[in-house]
């Protein structure tokens, strides 16, 4: 049953495919899709990516993924499967990529995605690099989606499971890293996954799924910042939406749009962060309605259905992992960038996060909140 599964979740290509390289977190996801591979008649060999050390980001032994833990797991699985299996320190790669990057967006008033930039230049950059110099040509993962080939062009599709699926923050492959990757769980649901886990007798079979940022196991970012730039960020004005100073804050990048909590003001009615002016350290806040918009703009744009938009186009769109795809229309634009404009105004539209566009459950591209 397993075998069939994965054989249908990808592109008639792979049986040509025999050698395959496993991403291999340590999780219970990563360590199935491993066996699919594996089952299904690959030659294989597992992988973890060594992100970091503790150390380096202000945490004390603390389980992360990149934990001594999950590099255990993953090795007793593919011992268990019997394929080699290798840590390869990408610590340096992650650190330019993903942590900067992550601080530099958060400086400049965005609120980023770290996962999107770890899928696009780690998981599928760097990684990929190294598959290729090993004679791999082809990457297994345990993401939730789908590739099919239509009509000349690889297309990544909505796994099956609708509550885990992952193709929002994979919305930037390109058509040459789609012909070379595989999902075996796409048309899996996380019970099936775990089910398999088990009947193999994986010690990681019920390993809880990693729910914060990896390099912030405690959720706190602006403690992270301040620990990791070794700077405290300076205190500025609470403006309302008329310029007014109505309170003070205690660093703008503490700040996200749409968010209530933590304001520290004492008013008589709930407000929310509207936008920051990180030049003049300021941060505004409003009602909740002003934090409705119809039309956002995004650059940074990659297209996976089509291979370009010449004219507007009737799309489905979400602006955060968890948002339901809402209705809008897309246009193109002489500078690259896109216009989105939505059926109903959209609450909290955040620079730095990603906008990504489907037609049912086929993702057509996506881009850049700017």
């Amino acid at each position: 049953m397993t075998r069939r599964l994965f054989l249908t979740a990808v592109p008639v290509k792979a049986v040509m495919d025999k050698k395959v390289l496993i991403a291999m977190s340590g999780g219970v996801d990563s360590s199935v899709a491993a066996f699919l591979t594996r089952q299904a008649g690959y030659d294989c060999i597992g992988v973890t990516m060594k992100l970091f050390q503790n150390e380096d980001i202000g945490v004390s032994k603390v389980k992360t993924c990149c934990s001594l833990d999950d590099v255990e797991d993953a090795r007793s699985v593919a011992r268990h499967l019997g394929i080699p299996y290798y840590v390869f320190n990408f610590s340096r790669d992650f650190k330019v990529q993903v942590i900067d990057r992550f601080v530099a967006a958060y400086e400049s008033g965005t609120t980023p995605n770290p996962c999107i930039d770890c899928n696009r230049y780690l998981k599928f950059g760097c990684l990929f690099q190294r598959a290729k110099a090993l004679g791999f040509e082809t990457i297994a993962t345990g993401h939730y989606a789908r590739i099919e080939m239509r009509s000349g062009r690889y297309i990544l599709k909505k796994a099956l499971d609708k509550s885990k699926d992952q193709s929002y923050v994979l919305y930037m492959l390109t058509q040459e890293q789609l012909a070379q990757i595989r999902f075996p769980l796409g048309e899996l649901s996380k019970s099936e996954v775990r089910s398999i886990a088990e009947t193999q007798g994986f010690c990681n079979s019920e390993k809880p799924d990693s729910q914060d940022i990896c390099f912030i196991p405690d959720g706190d970012y602006a403690a992270f910042l301040e620990q990791y730039t070794g700077k405290p960020y300076q205190t500025g004005d609470v403006l309302d939406l008329f310029g007014q100073v109505i309170g003070h804050h205690r660093g703008a990048v503490q700040y996200t749009t749409g968010q209530r909590k933590g304001l520290g003001l004492a008013l008589n009615k709930p407000v929310y962060v509207c936008r920051k002016d990180m030049t003049a350290n300021t941060v505004t806040v409003g009602p909740e309605q002003a934090l409705y918009s119809q039309e956002l703009w995004a650059d940074d744009v990659n297209w996976i259905a089509i291979d370009h938009l010449s004219a507007p186009m009737r799309v489905y769109a979400k602006i955060r992992y968890r948002q339901t795809e809402q209705p809008s229309t897309v246009y193109p634009d002489e500078s690259g960038k896109i216009r989105l404009l939505f059926d109903k105004p959209q609450r909290a539209i955040t620079a730095g996060q990603a906008v990504v566009l489907y037609d049912g459950d086929t993702v057509v591209g996506g881009g850049m909140i700017c």
